[in-house]
């Protein structure tokens, strides 16, 4: 099972597009002039993080006759995620010895934010979740913007989850960001 996965050929525009939703979700104005979410590297990455795993976790969450596909689509946005990232560290002049030990620092921070979200995602914990995005995004213990970006997040997989699966497919749902 595991070789047939490793050999065969996949269809990356699906993936693709999805990042590409994410990430043009994830560059809304409205987070950095409204929400307070400084326009720095760092905490774009955060918002791209946060936004590819609602993505992720809607996949996985798919089950019935669709679940393999899901979970699979899941792996393959994940792969396009760190691959952009390992792009973007290569566009802002990093050489190929260093790429690796940041790819390396960045896997871990992007290990990290996932399981800091993924747990109070899940549970629809509203304040647990505006905990890690203060400290994360805000880099904070407590921030104006980030009990309403909890609030758009939870609304967000809200919405995703309401999607079949080629609805989000053709065009995630996201919630509307507001103060």
């Amino acid at each position: 099972m595991m070789l047939k996965r490793l050999f065969r050929s996949r269809d990356r525009t699906r993936p693709d597009a999805l990042y590409a939703a994410a990430a043009a979700q994830a560059r809304t104005p409205t987070f950095y002039t409204d929400l307070g979410v400084e326009d720095r590297i760092d905490a774009r990455f955060e918002l791209y993080t946060l936004h590819v795993l609602l993505l992720i976790l809607r996949l996985r969450d798919e089950e019935g006759a669709r679940a393999t596909e899901g979970a699979e689509t899941a792996q393959d946005l994940f792969d396009v995620y760190v691959s952009a990232l390992d792009h973007t560290l290569r566009e802002l002049g990093v050489g190929d010895v260093v790429v690796g030990k940041k790819m390396r620092k960045l896997g871990e921070s992007l290990y990290g934010r996932m399981t800091a979200y993924e747990t109070p995602l899940r549970a629809g914990d509203a304040a647990g979740l505006e905990q890690a995005i203060a400290r994360n995004v805000y880099e904070a213990e407590m921030a104006p913007g980030a009990a309403a970006l909890a609030r758009y997040t939870l609304a967000s997989r809200g919405a995703l989850g309401g999607q079949t699966l080629p609805e989000v497919f053709k065009a995630p749902a996201w919630a509307t960001v507001v103060q």
